[in-house]
């Protein structure tokens, strides 16, 4: 009987008694949240507090003295009858449209060119990137003095080539084409970066098994290096069309270089929203645009992970 009272007892209460012990599994599940967290309380603090405040305040009309008056969808009708607005609409998607594919193509093109290992190649890559180390405003100001009409170093080049008469930054034909321009020579390194990374992922057995069999470079390009780069090229369009709508880079080119003109063909919806809320006072007006940008932007990126289907698309 002694025996039987000194054994610990196997009773569901006394295991509860006992205190309850996580699998491995659960172990790891909790690590990881923990790891986790930090950053998604930062990103719900500093963007989704932020979009939800934006949110709300795109049904009042303020006056940016604190007073606030409810509107209610006021303010979501003005912006559909707005032409500034629409017209900021179309330079978005233009500017989309010409930057995300040319990032994607230069981008790329740069990674298979200095992808050996060399000590060339190094100071090749390092001047790529160099655009980076600089900031933009700088960036802006030192290719707005390239870009002045008959003074500039672009413009005298053009005329040396038989293209005077060119307006790059005073023309509305070319003033966005200059904007994409300079933000695909100040990103372009960023980007090489990305695809040198997938390109060191993908294994050297399989170009010399492809050259063994006769393939040549642009064969082994078609049929190993795209395929296998998918993933990483849906990061690159990915991150380049939220960068591109959301106006990370061009608003500070714009800001300096054009100040959305000539004939707002340079006014991004960014900077358009910028204009009402800190130079006209619109900040209702301004948060429910940019609300409505942020829808837009999801759907943006819903469409491209359908048509790419989260990275495993087809280049045949």
């Amino acid at each position: 009987m002694s025996e039987a009272m000194s054994r610990p007892s196997s009773t569901p209460a006394a295991r509860k008694a006992a205190g309850f012990r996580f699998s491995a599994r659960h172990r790891e599940w909790i690590a990881g949240y923990l790891f986790v967290a930090p950053d998604a309380i930062g990103l719900f603090v500093f963007a989704g507090l932020p979009m939800l405040l934006a949110l709300g305040l795109g049904f009042f009309t303020l006056d940016g003295f604190g007073g606030f008056q409810f509107s209610g969808l006021a303010n979501y009708r003005r912006m559909f009858v707005d032409p500034l607005f629409l017209q900021s609409l179309k330079v978005t998607l233009a500017y989309v449209l010409m930057l995300v594919p040319s990032l994607y193509v230069v981008g790329l093109a740069l990674a298979l060119m200095v992808q050996k290992g060399s000590v060339l190649n190094a100071v090749i890559r390092s001047m790529f990137f160099l655009p980076q180390m600089v900031s933009l405003v700088v960036v802006a100001l030192v290719w707005q003095v390239l870009l002045v009409d008959k003074i500039g170093l672009v413009p005298k080049m053009t005329g040396f080539l038989g293209l005077g008469g060119l307006s790059w930054l005073g023309d509305p034909d070319l003033a966005l084409v200059s904007v994409v321009v300079v933000s695909v020579w100040f990103l372009m390194g960023f980007y090489m970066l990305i695809f040198l990374g997938g390109l060191q992922d993908i294994p050297r057995e399989y170009y010399e098994a492809a050259r063994m069999d006769g393939a040549g470079y642009f064969a082994q390009l078609r049929h190993i290096t795209l395929p296998l780069l998918r993933p990483t090229s849906f990061f690159v369009l990915l991150v380049s069309t939220v960068a591109a709508v959301a106006g990370g880079q061009a608003f500070d080119l714009i800001y300096v270089m054009t100040k959305g003109g000539p004939a707002n063909s340079t006014s991004l919806a960014i900077y358009y929203i910028y204009q009402q809320a800190f130079q006209y006072n619109e900040y209702g007006y301004a948060a429910a645009m940019a609300s409505f940008l942020v829808l837009l932007l999801m759907a943006m990126t819903l469409l491209l992970f359908v048509l790419t289907r989260g990275g495993r698309f087809n280049y045949d």
